[in-house]
């Protein structure tokens, strides 16, 4: 597609919005829609499947396919849906959603951090560690089913409020609309609620309703108030248990006008203990984004002293779910392959997980990798026809020290 070429249309979407959507989509997921097309396949008439992409939106007659539904496991044991659109929809989907962002992201609240751009889980997390030891109490909600069950209705007057051009709400409503493929292949209609998660757009235009639906009425309500934000997963700081309790029927009360619903179980109120809050509470944990918060013993460098400081490590729901994933690649079992190959393997993923886990008392998530080294040294024991672990321990030990850079957690202190 000729990216420089002129083009007339009544909406103004360009060739180069699409090729800059098109660049970004293919770094992201190789899942496919309901057309069952991959990239590759996508490729092979790239310039004719983004003019057509083109004509489409810029003359008004683009009309969304139904979204591939996907079940992933949730930690609580139950499933999580995804609504997989096809490559093509998520080329359009990219270029609206970029349109958009470029005016509605500027109004958001600063303390909103998912899905934004210059915005990242790390901040909320470092936000959050602020505030629980400037706050005593956190309300942990956890919205049910948010993506699911957002109003059609009330998304469409938030559009109406930041959104001037008629195209983009179009849009917007089509995508918001448009039909879903379940696993077992059948085609079920909106019935006004939900946008799937998994969408390009669909994030943003969560964000925006989360943004009058919750930040911009505790803002006002409560003006003192902090919390973050990141998608769904709300934290809000308060200072007494008496005001938590109370905040939290409001927010109750709240969720209700906006259609939503607080999960009776999962949310919850948190007394931030640590060596100077001593307050008897059942409650003394909350997870946020893959972390715990809770009371962990801290050596204060000055002084020397162990105290409990309320701090956030890796989450045990995380740390189960990274063991799991070393335990699919069934190390012990790839003795015909070299160590190097395996590390070649596994590095991506590994810096990954120390790239986001580690940023947070990388200490104790290096301790995650014990697992690991356990599947290594069982490799070593089949590969080397060794007679225990303990020589596998030994030789595992001897390689680290010669070659200290292979594994991405060797390069950052993990020790054998």
């Amino acid at each position: 597609m000729d990216k420089t070429q002129s083009q007339t249309k009544p909406l103004p979407i360009t060739k180069q919005m699409v090729w800059l959507a098109y660049k970004k989509v293919k770094t992201k997921g190789k899942a496919y829609g309901v057309d069952e097309m991959s990239m590759k396949e996508f490729e092979e008439n790239l310039s004719g499947n983004l003019y057509k992409i083109w004509n489409r939106l810029a003359s008004g007659t683009y009309f969304p396919p139904a979204v591939r539904e996907v079940e992933i496991p949730k930690k609580d044991g139950k499933m999580r849906k995804l609504g997989i659109p096809t490559i093509g929809d998520r080329i359009a989907q990219t270029v609206v959603k970029d349109y958009m962002e470029t005016s509605i992201d500027k109004l958001f609240h600063e303390s909103s951090y998912g899905y934004r751009p210059l915005k990242s889980a790390h901040q909320a997390l470092e936000q959050a560690r602020k505030n629980v030891k400037r706050y005593d109490w956190v309300i942990d909600m956890d919205i049910k089913g948010f993506f699911d069950n957002i109003s059609h209705n009330l998304l469409i007057k938030a559009l109406d409020k930041v959104v001037p051009e008629k195209w983009v709400k179009m849009y917007c409503k089509r995508w918001l609309e448009m039909p879903v493929q379940k696993v077992d292949g059948t085609i079920v209609a909106k019935e006004g609620r939900g946008t799937p998660q998994g969408g390009v757009i669909s994030p943003l235009l969560a964000n925006l309703f989360l943004h009058y639906a919750f930040d911009m009425w505790i803002t006002k309500k409560h003006p003192s108030i902090s919390f973050e934000r990141y998608a769904d997963d709300v934290i809000v700081h308060c200072n007494t248990q008496v005001e938590a309790e109370a905040i939290l029927l409001q927010i109750n009360e709240r969720m209700n006008q906006c259609q939503l619903e607080l999960h009776p179980l999962k949310t919850k109120i948190v007394y931030c203990k640590d060596y100077k809050r001593k307050q008897p509470h059942k409650q003394v944990q909350f997870d946020f984004l893959g972390f715990s918060f809770q009371p962990r013993p801290t050596k204060d460098y000055r002084t020397g002293i162990i105290q409990n400081q309320f701090d956030l490590s890796i989450s045990r729901a995380s740390q189960k779910k990274i063991v799991e994933e070393i335990n699919t690649f069934r190390i012990h079992r790839r003795s015909v392959n070299s160590i190097e190959y395996i590390a070649a393997a596994l590095n991506s993923r590994l810096q990954g997980w120390i790239n986001y886990y580690g940023k947070f008392r990388k200490w104790e998530f290096l301790n995650i990798f014990r697992r690991l080294s356990y599947r290594l040294m069982q490799w070593a024991q089949n590969k080397y026809k060794f007679d225990g672990l303990s020589q596998g321990y030994q030789w595992l030990r001897n390689y680290q020290r010669e070659h200290p850079r292979l594994f991405a957690h060797w390069r950052v202190g993990f020790k054998q």
